[in-house]
C-alpha cells in the first residue's frame, strides 16, 4: 500500500478548495470519486469530488444517505468513492481529528487504498502569494497497523495534481471569489434545487 501514488485532476482539487473557502470559520469534508488505474501501475486517479459538510460533519445519517446518492450518480461512469477530503475549523491546526479518522475508516472499508487530504492552510496561503506548485493538502493513509499517518516529506511525490497548472488556477479563482459558487451536499438537503454536483462552477 505504501507504493500507491494519488493523482488528483484540476477540478476535484480546486472545487474541495474552494469549498473550504466559502466556510473559512467551520471546519468542511468532502469525497474524492475514481478508480484505480487500468493501466495496473500504482495509481489511484482521483476525477472528480463531491463537498459534503460544513455543518454536524460527524452526523453519520447524513453521511451514509451522501455516499449512496454519489456511488449511484457515478458507478454508471465506472467510478466510486476512493478517499476523503478535510479542512479543520481552525487556521493552523494540520492534526487528523476523530471526525476525519471515522469517515476515512468508513469508506476504506469499501475501498482499502482508500486515503484522507487534509487542508493545510499555510501552503494555500503560499499558493495565494504565487509561491507553491504542490498541492495544498497532506496526504495521509492507513500504516500497517490500520492507523492513519501523514506520509512524510515525499509525500509531495505520493499526491500528484494531474495539470502542474492547478494552483495557477486556483489562485485565479480565489481571487474572484469563485468559492461563492460552491455548492455542498448540507445545501442540497436543506434546499433540493441546489446541486451538489456543480455542473456550472468550472463554466
Amino acid at each position: 500500500m505504501g507504493e500507491l501514488k494519488y493523482e488528483i485532476s484540476q477540478n476535484a482539487y480546486i472545487k474541495l478548495v474552494l469549498h473550504s473557502l466559502r466556510h473559512k470559520t467551520a471546519a468542511v469534508n468532502g469525497v474524492l470519486v475514481g478508480r484505480i488505474s487500468p493501466k495496473d501501475d500504482g495509481l489511484v486517479e482521483i476525477s472528480d469530488s463531491v463537498p459534503l459538510f460544513h455543518s454536524n460533519l460527524a452526523l453519520l445519517p447524513p453521511l451514509e444517505i451522501s455516499l449512496i446518492m454519489i456511488e449511484e450518480h457515478y458507478v454508471a461512469q465506472g467510478l466510486s468513492i476512493v478517499g476523503y477530503f478535510h479542512a479543520n475549523e481552525r487556521f493552523d491546526d494540520v492534526e487528523l481529528c476523530g471526525v476525519a479518522k471515522n469517515i476515512g475508516d468508513h469508506i476504506s472499508r469499501y475501498f482499502p487504498q482508500a486515503p484522507i487530504l487534509l487542508l493545510n492552510n499555510k501552503k494555500l496561503e503560499a499558493v495565494t502569494k504565487g509561491k507553491d506548485r504542490s498541492p495544498v493538502m497532506q496526504l495521509c493513509v492507513k500504516d500497517a497497523s490500520k492507523n492513519w499517518r501523514v506520509v512524510g516529506a515525499d509525500g509531495g511525490s505520493k499526491l500528484l495534481l494531474k495539470e502542474p497548472s492547478a494552483n495557477v488556477v486556483l489562485s485565479d479563482y480565489i481571487s474572484s471569489e469563485k468559492w461563492k459558487d460552491v455548492t455542498d451536499v448540507d445545501d442540497h438537503l436543506d434546499d433540493v434545487t441546489k446541486d451538489w454536483l456543480n455542473p456550472g462552477l468550472f463554466n
